[in-house]
């Protein structure tokens, strides 16, 4: 595609002898940030629903991963092409059922075919380094938001057979967390706090998994509930003169109340 061979040409010229000076100074290390923010950006597009806005950004994220399959080729290891011909393979590999002759009618089979191939590519890969056999679990970016990491694990679990039965079995084991999370409050320090509250955060994200939530949108959209709330509140105070310093804790809480019902009625 004309296009895109321009955009690994620019990044050639960037990087090359009289380029940027900028760019040509930058490393994997130095870019890790700016991925990370740009997928982000992404999925902020994603979530405004309009194209235009997705379609920057999802050049920009491009750039960036042309930007560090070139300095893996100045490195002598892999190329902008090598990305784009093992993600082929990859994905006619892992759909048989399009490519070849296995079957999958549902999103269902077609995920515990995925997992399946997944599994036997690992074991040829361990087989052919003599590595020792890996953990279901491996491949699951430490570098994840934490409640989305925690349903990726809960996920690849499940899908090895180590899950709760329902939901309801999640929401008794949150109680559990819960109590403990009190007692801990009461009786112990900080540290067995920290932890007995990651506790009832993962168990959270578990039961979001069950319900068919995304824990970390279901979060962001509390927190613009949350600012959106305070701000009318904030709004309120402001017209009086008053600001929340000012008030009283149940002068702040029928206020807060008012707000959420102002909200529901603009819907």
């Amino acid at each position: 595609m004309q296009e895109f061979d321009d955009l690994v040409t620019l990044m050639d010229r960037l990087r090359g002898e009289g380029g940027c000076p900028w760019d040509r100074e930058q490393t994997p290390q130095h870019l890790r940030g700016y991925l990370l923010e740009e997928a982000y950006e992404v999925v902020d597009a994603i979530d405004d629903g309009k194209a235009a806005p997705l379609r920057e950004e999802l050049g920009d994220l491009l750039f960036q991963i042309v930007f560090l399959a070139r300095i893996h080729a100045e490195r002598g290891e892999f190329t902008i092409r090598d990305v784009a011909r093992d993600i082929t393979a990859k994905m006619t590999r892992r759909h048989p059922h399009v490519f070849a002759d296995s079957t999958a009618g549902t999103s269902a089979e077609v995920l515990r075919q995925w997992e399946d191939i997944k599994r036997r590519e690992k074991e040829a890969r361990q087989a052919a380094s003599g590595g020792a056999p890996g953990s279901a679990l491996d491949g699951v970016p430490r570098s994840l938001p934490a409640l989305l990491r925690a349903e990726r694990l809960g996920t690849r679990a499940s899908r090895a057979g180590f899950d709760w039965t329902a939901a309801k079995d999640v929401l008794e084991k949150i109680e559990e967390e819960v109590g403990e999370l009190r007692r801990a409050v009461q009786d112990e320090g900080a540290p067995r706090i920290a932890e007995e509250f990651g506790d009832v955060l993962f168990a959270l994200a578990n039961l979001a998994r069950h319900l068919g939530v995304h824990s970390e949108g279901a979060l962001q959209e509390a927190s613009d509930r949350f600012g959106r709330r305070y701000r009318r509140m904030e709004e309120e105070l402001a017209r009086r003169g008053s600001d929340v310093a000012k008030e009283s804790a149940d002068e702040l809480d029928r206020l807060w109340r008012q707000a959420k019902k102002d909200e529901a009625a603009s819907g």
